[in-house]
């Protein structure tokens, strides 16, 4: 099998399992616990804090550890939306992952928050003038995602923190698919928030975090015994946070090496399928996108029908969003980029790992080109 589906999820690395192991089974404490069990729990996940804070550039009491993306996403923004906001204006984008869209909605309805959703052009990038007009003396929050999970573009968000910034706006940034390809130092990117999922770069399903700028408020949305400094209630999962901290650690220690190796797969393989189907559209900037990222329309074809052509020839891929499969809708990130409805379902995305090889994608090009001749043929 050739699994070219990274952006969905990741497998657990095995150095991952073996630093998590002791806390699914020996030392089970709970660390909010006042005993020897307790105290050693407490000590892992303050040691797993201090190691992600670490690589991000910030301090350990500005990690909050959450359950995934979604979770990180949704107290970012309605967190700091409710907190203290000095109005109730957000500014974020038409591409957004479901759980920053699903969020702002949310505030929409039921606080009375108007948001503005920034256009994108055919590459899926963001216009710097515009996000400036965007923003005004009653906007809360600027919510922009690093790199986009279904056509892997990046946006600038340096550029884009500094002209928050500049209005007195902090922004949050969805990172989740940029763990282990781009460089997350938080100094750097100049972000007052940002989320991470650890599924995505080798830690398992369930693990997550949400950077939040000390001098920032939050209104918890998950209330109860206090932990996380008050801002995310519930036991923490020590081992999840352990696992987190390993993953990432180890993502960061290969991410330039990685990410060399991947455009250079990512490119041929790209070159390869526009030779083989000439009628192909990539989809998503040509230069600024992820490493590992590469996603196609194939007009005059169904996306689904290619991907069953690919898996009967043991090829995994996707359409898109995992969090979206199963919808019969195009995508709303290729719609906001301009594409037709129509060429929008023939959407396929491929998205590579450390294992890709260039054989495998050399077999997944010719697969492809068998596979749009099979399709177009018998219609």
């Amino acid at each position: 099998m050739i699994y070219l589906d990274s952006a969905a999820t990741t497998a657990v690395r095995r150095e991952v399992l073996e630093a998590m192991w002791p806390y699914l089974t020996a030392e089970f404490g709970n660390p909010s616990s006042h005993h020897s069990l307790g105290e050693a729990a407490a000590q892992a996940l303050k040691t797993a804090r201090a190691t992600l804070a670490q690589l991000l550039g910030c301090r350990a009491s500005e990690i909050i550890f959450t359950s995934g993306g979604t979770e990180a996403d949704n107290l970012a923004i309605k967190g700091i939306a409710l907190a203290a906001p000095r109005g109730r204006h957000i500014v974020t984008t038409t591409i957004e992952h479901e759980a920053v869209l699903e969020s702002c909605d949310y505030l929409h309805r039921h606080h009375g928050f108007e948001i503005t959703y920034l256009p994108v052009d055919r590459q899926g990038l963001i216009s710097l003038e515009q996000a400036a007009a965007a923003i005004r003396p009653d906007t809360t929050l600027c919510s922009i995602m690093l790199a986009n999970n279904e056509v892997g573009t990046i946006q600038p968000i340096h550029e884009l923190a500094g002209i928050a910034h500049a209005a007195g706006v902090p922004i949050h940034t969805d990172a989740v698919q940029a763990a282990g390809a781009l460089d997350l130092n938080v100094g750097n990117l100049g972000v007052d928030a940002l989320s991470l999922s650890g599924h995505k770069f080798g830690a398992p399903k369930g693990t997550g975090l949400l950077y939040l700028r000390g001098r920032l408020t939050i209104e918890p949305v998950l209330h109860g015994g206090g932990q996380e400094r008050g801002r995310r209630s519930g036991t923490e999962s020590v081992a999840g946070a352990v696992a987190l901290a390993k993953a990432f650690q180890m993502a960061e220690t290969s991410r330039l090496e990685s990410a060399q190796r991947l455009s250079k797969l990512r490119d041929d393989f790209i070159a390869a399928v526009l030779s083989f189907v000439p009628s192909a559209i990539l989809t998503g900037d040509s230069v600024k996108r992820l490493p590992g990222s590469a996603s196609f329309c194939f007009p005059e074809t169904s996306g689904e029908a290619v991907l069953l052509y690919l898996e009967e020839h043991e090829i995994i891929c996707s359409s898109g969003s995992a969090c979206a499969a199963g919808a019969d809708h195009p995508s709303h990130v290729l719609l906001a980029m301009g594409l037709e409805p129509a060429i929008a379902q023939t959407a396929v995305r491929f998205t590579l790992s450390e294992s890709t090889t260039a054989e495998e994608l050399s077999r997944v090009a010719l697969t492809i080109r068998n596979a749009i001749h099979s399709l177009t043929r018998s219609k």
